[in-house]
């Protein structure tokens, strides 16, 4: 179903949307692209979302853990393992995703990209969009370590940032106790899943709905905020 926009609405009231996202969540990815089909087709391509963090591993090791090894003890083999991702693949196929698993050597520690994710959009919250993509498909498509500090300068580079300012702030610990508190406010919020999308701090969607459902939410949000 394809929802057309009347002339008046075409003016109402921009919306507030967060995602809930884990950076090495395939799911949270096609989620993405379920979204931005939904906003380009309420004439919202360019709106900044505001990305929220969730450790699906929180107890992960920073260096992260070899790809096998962590697919055998999530799936318990495999073979197991291979029908789940062959489901994503399909997914991920019809949004354009090329999603690359085999490419995918480490299981990485997400902390740091949300770090990153949260410096970023602070400062600058109209490339958190283009950030988010660009950590995906490093993960995703080419199979990078989206925990090594030096990839995510790189990536932070390619989007204005400074090189030496990144590599020291992930250096440290600054914002790493807002990533954890950010994972347990989502669940006390009852988020045991992600993606998950909120509209206006009032609906909650979870899961990577398909593009006509979120739009229907966005919609429903458009008109909650249009001044009567």
């Amino acid at each position: 179903m394809n929802w057309q926009l009347g002339h008046s609405e075409a003016s109402m009231a921009a919306i507030r949307i967060e995602a809930i996202i884990d950076t090495v969540c395939p799911w949270c990815y096609i989620g993405k692209k379920r979204l931005e089909k939904a906003l380009a087709r309420e004439q919202l391509d360019h709106m900044p979302i505001t990305w929220r963090p969730f450790l699906l591993n929180p107890d992960m090791p920073t260096g992260g853990i070899d790809r096998k090894l962590y697919l055998s003890a999530k799936f318990g083999g495999t073979e197991s393992a291979t029908r789940v991702y062959k489901a994503i693949e399909a997914a991920g196929a019809a949004v354009g995703i090329d999603f690359n698993f085999d490419a995918i050597r480490l299981t990485p520690d997400s902390t740091d990209s949300h770090r990153l994710i949260y410096k970023v959009c602070a400062e600058r919250p109209a490339v958190g969009n283009d950030l988010v993509e660009d950590l995906f498909t490093a993960y995703f498509l080419d199979g990078r370590d989206i925990g090594d500090h030096d990839v995510l300068c790189e990536i932070a580079v390619s989007h204005g940032e400074d090189r030496n300012e990144i590599l020291d702030y992930l250096g440290g610990d600054m914002d790493r106790e807002f990533v954890s508190q950010e994972n347990r406010v989502a669940h006390q919020m009852g988020v045991t899943g992600v993606p998950c999308f909120l509209f206006n701090s009032r609906h909650a969607l979870s899961g990577a709905q398909e593009p006509d459902i979120l739009q229907r939410m966005i919609r429903l949000a458009r008109q909650e905020e249009t001044p009567v």
